[in-house]
């Protein structure tokens, strides 16, 4: 089936992969099996693709991102310059050079980290200062790529915006969706010399007011988590990605580059939504997902 998918249906669509702490023996494995398989281009290609007819892209595109900019990420560059690899990282410009933390990344049971993604942004703000957390503390380590870092890897890395420290965006009021949201963009340019064009919403959760947000703060696309394939007519603020597990074997790779994973999870969770009323706040995945996209 994933023979079949990617030469079928990825080969006229851009499939879009989605890493955060890959480790470098895992992705020489990763990016030598994808290069079989697939043609990796850089989400600048894509995008200048969408404008210029005359620049058409090779059979089956494959692009390689990875969120947060984790500072295990340097450890990359060799393995991106050996499979000629031009990824793009999405960073987070309040934490990127910084010992500030992520907010998820503290020390808290894994079902309250997964319910702080359902509050509202002042509840998750107040719950993490309860814990000893704070956005803007220093602390003893790093956990971001550092300035130095950031700019060895251009050569090899396209480096976008994250937001500025991660919130979930829709949780958040307006003008702190907007502040985070291009205060980024702003503050990347200014402080690492790079040209953003592109966001990926944390999380992969958006709305219409942050597509909007997105658009007035000079964006030309933004990133989803929304599985799926693109196109030249793909909403440039609601392209799709497919999650790679950051230690996935080369079986679960190629069955989730295909979307066949993302299919067959979909229909499982349309199963169990016929089976039991959803409720407020434990929506399936594909509901999630619905809701967010703008039709």
């Amino acid at each position: 089936m994933p023979y079949i998918i990617r030469e079928v249906v990825q080969r006229r669509r851009v499939t879009i992969l989605v890493y955060h702490k890959l480790p470098p023996e895992i992705a020489d494995r990763h990016f030598e099996v994808l290069r079989q398989k697939y043609n990796i281009i850089g989400l600048a290609d894509y995008m200048n693709s969408r404008t210029e007819a005359h620049k058409p892209l090779p059979p089956k595109p494959l692009i390689v991102t990875f969120d947060d900019g984790h500072r295990v990420n340097y450890a990359l560059k060799p393995i991106l310059e050996k499979h000629g690899i031009r990824a793009t990282i999405f960073l987070c410009s309040g934490l990127a050079d910084t010992n500030r933390h992520f907010w998820f990344e503290t020390q808290m049971d894994a079902g309250l980290r997964q319910a702080l993604k359902g509050v509202s942004d002042e509840e998750r703000i107040e719950t993490l200062a309860g814990l000893g957390f704070s956005e803007t503390a220093e602390r003893a380590t790093r956990q971001v790529l550092s300035a130095s870092e950031i700019e060895d890897m251009k050569s090899v890395v396209d480096f976008q915006s994250h937001t500025v420290y991660h919130p979930l965006l829709p949780q958040c009021s307006a003008s702190r969706a907007l502040v985070e949201i291009s205060e980024s963009k702003i503050e990347l340019e200014n402080k690492f010399g790079l040209s953003i064009y592109a966001l990926a919403y944390p999380n992969g959760d958006y709305s219409v007011r942050e597509i909007a947000a997105a658009k007035a703060s000079g964006y030309s696309c933004a990133l989803t988590c929304d599985v799926g394939f693109n196109s030249r007519t793909t909403p440039p603020f609601q392209l799709k990605r497919i999650c790679i597990n950051d230690d996935a074997g080369i079986t679960e790779l190629l069955v989730k580059a295909s979307g066949l994973w993302g299919f067959l999870k979909n229909l499982a969770g349309r199963g169990r939504a016929r089976q039991s009323p959803v409720t407020r706040g434990a929506e399936p995945d594909y509901l999630r997902a619905d809701h967010r996209s703008v039709s």
